[in-house]
Order: structure tokens, then sequence, then C-alpha cells
């Protein structure tokens, strides 16, 4: 009896933590709530730059994180908890392993990293900052929420063999490109292509069309070199572009095709059915 009650819970935890049902009132309080909080998350990281801001406002900022960091750890764990309830994680070990690898349990778990890995490891100040800079991913918590993230993730999942080789393509062409440059200007400006590495610079501004102009070639054969290379990343960097409308007319005809969920509530009275 106590076993069926606890797996009744837990199938309900789950239920409530997953994105909301029509009708499933405690789910969407969760689902608005957690919402909420993340967006509130998101305007003190970027408040927490201003200088003034932050000296003004610590404590409010302090406390926002503290109530921010309980509520997620809280979180995270009736998601591990929970978890067997699905299809997918019913074994209670490995199915739990297998829900940690899964992105969105990557994602909630590198939110929280920020937090506690100075707690847990003495690590320098530096690198603190960095791991500070992860916060940021809470951003992506947002994706349980809003069907346009899963959306661009199908797509990317599909066209991932074509983005892939288009991938390849850039770099190759990035590599050659700054390769080549390095050897036509760096007898001519010794400083600003010091090296291979230091040239991909001017590659990427190159490739990709910006063109910041701290860095540009002086001799005839660069400025040769630079104006072909620039209106080869004109074509190179417009197939990712046709790949990802390519995916996004397949993905919305795919949902077009789906057949429609049969309605929760009573189109007349709005009570359940």
């Amino acid at each position: 009896m106590g076993g069926k009650r606890k797996k009744t819970w837990r199938r309900r935890v789950f239920e409530i933590l997953e994105v909301a049902d029509a009708g499933d009132r405690a789910s969407q309080i969760f689902d608005i709530s957690l919402l909420v909080l993340i967006l509130a998350n998101l305007v003190v990281i970027t408040l927490e730059t201003v200088e003034g801001l932050t000296t003004q406002y610590r404590t409010y900022f302090e406390v926002c994180e503290t109530v921010s960091i309980t509520i997620f750890t809280i979180e995270y764990l009736l998601r591990i908890w929970s978890c067997t309830a699905a299809p997918d994680f019913q074994h209670p070990v490995l199915g739990r392993l297998k829900f940690l690898f899964t992105p969105l349990a990557l994602i909630d778990l590198m939110a929280l990293a920020p937090f506690y890995l100075p707690l847990l490891i003495p690590i320098d100040i530096r690198f603190i900052r960095f791991v500070r800079l992860l916060r940021v991913l809470r951003l992506f918590k947002l994706s349980r929420y809003f069907q346009s993230f899963q959306v661009l993730g199908n797509i990317l999942k599909s066209k991932r063999d074509e983005l892939l080789v288009t991938l390849m393509g850039v770099f190759g062409l990035l590599w050659l490109a700054s390769t080549m440059m390095y050897f036509i200007e760096h007898d001519a400006q010794p400083e600003a292509f010091a090296n291979i590495p230091a040239t991909m610079w001017w590659g990427v501004a190159t490739l990709t069309t910006v063109g910041y102009g701290d860095i540009y070639p002086v001799t005839t054969a660069g400025r040769v070199l630079g104006s072909v290379i620039s209106i080869l990343g004109i074509g190179l960097f417009a197939l990712p572009t046709g790949i990802l409308a390519s995916g996004f007319t397949e993905e919305l005809d795919r949902r077009k095709q789906l057949p429609s969920p049969e309605p929760s509530t009573c189109p007349h009275c709005g009570k359940p059915l």
C-alpha cells in the first residue's frame, strides 16, 4: 500500500514538473512561477554588471541568488526523484543515470554549478568569474516552456549532417585563408600578422564580411587574396542560412500534418473532460 502511494506521489510530482497540460492547475502555476523566476534571474545577471546598482542593491541581488538557487536545487532533485515515472527512465538506478545526461538535465546542473563549485572546491578567482558566467545557461531553462526552443532543437538535430559539412568547409577555408595571408603579409606587417592563429582573427572578420578594420593587408597580393576571401565568405556563410530555412519549412510542415490533440476541457462549460 505504501509503495503504491509512493508511486502515485512520484507520478504526480513528475506531472507537475513537466510542461503543464490543459486543466492541470498545479502544473500551470509551477510552470509560470518558474518562468518568472528564470526571467528575474536574467534581469539580475544583467543589472549586476552596472557598478552603481551592484553597490547599492548588493544585498537584494544576493538574496535573489540564494532564493533562486534553493528553488532550482529543489526542482533539480525532484526531477531526479520523479523521472522514473516516465517510461524512458523507469529503472531506479540506470533510469536516473540516463536522465542525468539528458540535455535539459545537464543545463539544470550547469546552471547550479556557479553557486556550489566555489563552496566545494577552492578555486582561483579568475576561474570563479568563468564559473559565474555559467549562470547565463539559466536562459536555456526556458526551453522547457517555449515551443520555439524545441522547434530549433529539432531542426538542428535533423540538419546536423549538412551543418557539420558546412562547418568543416568554413573552418577549412578559414585556415587556408589565414595561412596564405600570414605568408603574404608577415614580412610587411610582422606585428599585425605575427602568426597563423593571430591572422585567423583577420580571417574571421573577412569571411563574415564584418571587416573591423583593425587588421588589413597592405601588399597587392594580400589585397587580392582578401578580396577573393570576402567574396567566398558571402557564399559560404549563406549556406547555413539556407539549411536552417529549409529545416524550418520541413519542421513546420511536419507539425501541420500531426493530428490535433483531443481537447481536455469542454468547449462549452470549460470543465475537464
